[in-house]
């Protein structure tokens, strides 16, 4: 077997032009774009075929690929180094197959099918892993996780970096938990948790000591240059908060998450005593502090504007903060953070219920330089705070969801940021003329917009936002919720030509086949491309959708598509038949919300710009289509007829 350090090998012949160019340029894409010139020649294919074998990364995490289907793109490659793969549709069964020595870098999504066996091979065989993430392990019934296999996996990655573990780790059992902690590696410098009980997280940080040692005795350090802490937990407590700013001395992020299923007692939670301690040893940079209310409505109602103060003498330094459910704060401790924080770039506020335009009176005296901001179920600001944020010239995104009394004359302001990339005010009270302020502004560099909920918007907001002087090109727009959008809204669109990549319009009573008809058909240009370049349509309780726009999903048509949202009571049957003929579409019908932002942190979704989804086809052996995938088509012209 070849060494990882032994030069890569060359077919032969290819050391002369064209076939030398071409694997040269094979090499530097992705493996979405290696695949999708495979599937238009023998000589593609045969070249794509060798660089599989010695590629160093294979992400494809768009879609979530069979066993089947994914062994001939992994060949037996002693060069690979990082691999990123969604296992919706892959077990304990495909573990062998994916995991490799040579890995530093490894993936792995949606691993529900997959036991504690994926922990403890890793542990086993992976020993130059650097970077590993694992989500949703063993959450399917039936799989399980021992704690044994923690501990292989702690023991055996001893390069290991960065560990995130985005499921309930709660389901170890409590006195074994802690103790295999101790042998994590000692360059561990980013840890994140899914869930885990605060009892467990001091715990792990401050093992109790064994039966034959002294009061005396010097204890390990546990995670002993940690620098970046993520956790979800049931309480933030005060003995948690305390226990991490203690024994984690060179923290610089810390973000902590709780969604208490009742009110917690004085023992179970933050208190002004707590929010003192954090950043005693003066290193951190980044803080997040937020109480859900995705079970109950929950605050952090010990803590109030003094320990907001007490926090801020420590926090001088600070790049980035965020506060949620901190209901006793008033703006007396807000201003303390920006009048106190100079480095401050990142402020983001959830439920501040005494927060008020005062805040920002006086921020343009300050040295800030604010470049994201979310104030989001502020209800007490108004457009007087948001023109007093304007002049933060280098905003980039701009949160301001459920801000109920914003309106108009705060899309005016918006309208000046020329950075803006980001813009989110769902449940705002603006109209079109707020967008058309907007569309007439300054904010050229928008791709992103969410309007969900304005319910004064009709469709006049398309032409009032793209109209014939802007040079906007919004990738991802959110319609949602609006009454008074239907069809001719939507038609508008298409006919801007702007090329959309993620399209929310969910619970819009107007909205009907014509629409889906449009985004069919759509040009962004003649000269190079016909169709949807749509890679996310949510239409999930759209009152028009019937089964007439089910034709209109089928191929060719929306070949990039890879999430749709629909109403299964529509027909069941068709849904069904639709999800069969294209395995790779995540067709959603129980009004979940879409996407992959749990991703998004990772890594950016590669967008082709392919005039066909050649990948798609090389896949499913478009040239020679499987008997089972000519029934499926059959299925769904049946039933559409």
């Amino acid at each position: 077997m070849a060494s990882p350090s032994d030069p890569i090998p060359l077919l032969p012949g290819m050391e002369h032009l064209p076939s030398a160019l071409v694997a040269t340029i094979m090499t530097k894409l992705d493996i979405r774009s290696i695949q999708s010139l495979a599937s238009t020649c023998k000589t593609f294919r045969s070249c794509a075929a060798h660089i599989l074998s010695f590629v160093p990364t294979f992400h494809l995490f768009d879609i979530a690929p069979s066993m089947d289907l994914l062994r001939p793109l992994l060949p037996p490659n002693p060069y690979l180094r990082s691999l990123k793969v969604d296992c919706t549709r892959l077990d304990d069964s495909s573990l062998d197959y994916m995991i490799r020595p040579s890995l530093q870098e490894l993936c792995l999504y949606n691993c529900a099918d997959c036991s504690g066996k994926l922990l403890s091979l890793l542990g086993r065989q992976c020993k130059d892993l650097r970077f590993l993430y694992l989500s949703s392990v063993a959450e399917k019934r039936g799989r399980s996780i021992d704690v044994l296999d923690l501990e292989e996996l702690l023991s055996g990655c001893s390069h290991l970096e960065t560990l995130i573990l985005m499921f309930d780790v709660s389901i170890f059992l409590r006195h074994n938990f802690a103790r295999v902690w101790a042998l994590a590696p000692g360059k561990l410098l980013s840890l994140e948790i899914g869930y885990i009980s605060s009892v467990m997280v001091t715990e792990l940080l401050s093992p109790a000591l064994g039966p034959q040692q002294s009061s005396n005795h010097l204890r390990p350090s546990i995670l002993p240059n940690l620098q970046k802490l993520c956790l979800s937990v049931d309480y933030i407590t005060d003995t948690m908060v305390n226990t991490i700013s203690k024994c984690l001395v060179c923290l610089t992020h810390l973000d902590l998450r709780d969604s208490p299923i009742m009110e917690p007692r004085m023992a179970f939670d933050l208190t002004n005593s707590g929010l003192q301690q954090i950043n005693i040893h003066g290193k951190l940079k980044h803080l997040s502090l937020v109480r859900s209310q995705e079970i109950v409505p929950t605050y952090f109602k010990r803590v109030n504007d003094l320990g907001i103060l007490l926090m801020a003498d420590k926090c001088s330094a600070m790049e980035s903060i965020c506060l949620g459910g901190f209901c006793q704060v008033t703006d007396t401790g807000y201003k303390t953070i920006l009048h106190s924080c100079s480095k401050l770039y990142k402020l983001r506020v959830f439920h501040g219920t005494h927060l008020t335009d005062l805040v920002f009176h006086d921020i343009s005296a300050t040295s800030l330089s604010l470049t994201h901001v979310s104030l989001r179920w502020c209800n007490l600001l108004t457009n007087l705070a948001v023109a007093r944020l304007a002049t933060n010239g280098d905003l980039s995104i701009l949160d301001l969801r459920d801000c109920r009394n914003l309106g108009d004359e705060a899309l005016r302001a918006i309208g000046t940021l020329p950075k803006l990339k980001t813009l989110l005010i769902d449940g705002c009270d603006i109209s079109d003329v707020g967008l058309s302020y907007l569309g007439k502004g300054s904010t050229n560099s928008l791709v992103s917009l969410s309007v969900r909920g304005c319910k004064r918007l009709t469709d006049r907001c398309i032409s009032s936002l793209f109209d014939g002087s802007c040079n906007k090109e919004i990738r991802e727009l959110d319609l949602s919720n609006l009454p008074n959008i239907s069809d001719a809204g939507v038609l508008l669109l298409a006919k801007t030509r702007i090329p959309i990549f993620e399209l929310r319009m969910r619970r819009c009573p107007l909205i009907g086949d014509t629409s889906v008809m449009a985004l069919a058909s759509m040009q962004v240009d003649v000269t190079v491309w016909h169709g949807s370049r749509l890679r996310l349509l949510d239409l999930y309780n759209c009152g028009g959708i019937t089964q007439l726009a089910f034709r209109w999903f089928k191929k060719p048509y929306f070949p990039r598509l890879r999430w749709l949202g629909v109403t299964g009571s529509v027909n069941r049957d068709m849904v069904d038949a639709l999800a069969r003929s294209r395995p790779f579409l995540h067709v959603a019908c129980r009004g979940e919300e879409l996407g992959t932002d749990q991703w998004d942190d990772l890594d950016d979704v590669y967008m082709q710009d392919e005039e066909v989804d050649e990948f798609e086809q090389w896949l499913l052996g478009a040239e020679n289509v499987s008997d089972d995938e000519m029934e499926d088509d059959v299925d769904l012209e049946e039933l559409l007829e």
